[in-house]
């Protein structure tokens, strides 16, 4: 590797992972703004959108110029391969956790209700599952990406119940019915931050090791 194309590869791990801490900590904020009615930081999680957008074409600008210039091959292939798609799935979650903050926004306009499922659990579970698969990356641990990857049935399992403990709330309570919707829609929203975070578990482990490890039993 020649050190020009050695520099490029430094920087795009240091893009990829700069994304990467921006959209937890993006997570965290839309996760908050539900739990506390938080208006003001529910808007800033809406706006700051925008950012995430540019630095995910940013990198995939880099990426392809990199492919480009330099005709990476091995190791390193496989790792812009790998970070190409993680960067997609950021970019995606950053929109998850934008949808999550846009709900918080609407559930202030109703009396404030108890989440009708355990939702500090799940979104614990959500961020816990993110911030490994980011550590995953970071450290090319191989542990750390499969132990993401059993992790997301119990996020599966946290969103089926919802279903069923939101319709019980419908009958109790019929008027709130608008209200339930929002609490289910973040359920459903959160549910989706767990599979991307999954897919980004996936990468990892396929930069490091060359194994495409979807719809294997690693993943069950």
């Amino acid at each position: 590797m020649t050190l020009h194309m050695q520099r490029e590869m430094e920087k795009l791990k240091k893009s990829i992972l700069g994304l990467g801490a921006i959209v937890e900590e993006t997570v965290q904020k839309a996760v908050l703004a539900v739990e506390n009615r938080d208006i003001g930081l529910a808007q800033a999680v809406i706006s700051g959108d925008d950012q995430i957008d540019d630095l995910e074409v940013d990198f995939e600008e880099d990426c392809l110029k990199v492919l480009a210039l330099h005709q990476p091959v091995a190791n390193d292939l496989r790792f812009i391969i790998s970070a190409l798609k993680i960067n997609n799935d950021l970019e995606r979650i950053g929109d998850l956790a934008t949808n999550v903050a846009e709900r918080a926004l609407a559930l202030t306009e109703f009396e404030a209700i108890p989440a009708p499922f355990e939702f500090s659990a799940m979104a614990d579970k959500v961020e816990e599952m993110l911030k490994k698969s980011l550590d995953a990356l970071v450290n090319n641990d191989l542990r750390l990406a499969a132990q993401v990857c059993r992790m997301d049935d119990e996020v599966d399992g946290h969103h089926k119940n919802t279903y069923s403990l939101v319709k019980e709330e419908i009958r109790k309570h019929p008027e709130r019915l608008d209200c339930l919707m929002h609490y289910l829609s973040i359920s459903r929203h959160l549910e989706r931050i767990a599979d991307l975070a999954t897919n980004l578990a996936e990468d990892v482990i396929y930069m490091i090791e060359g194994d495409i490890v979807r719809h294997t039993s690693l993943t069950r």
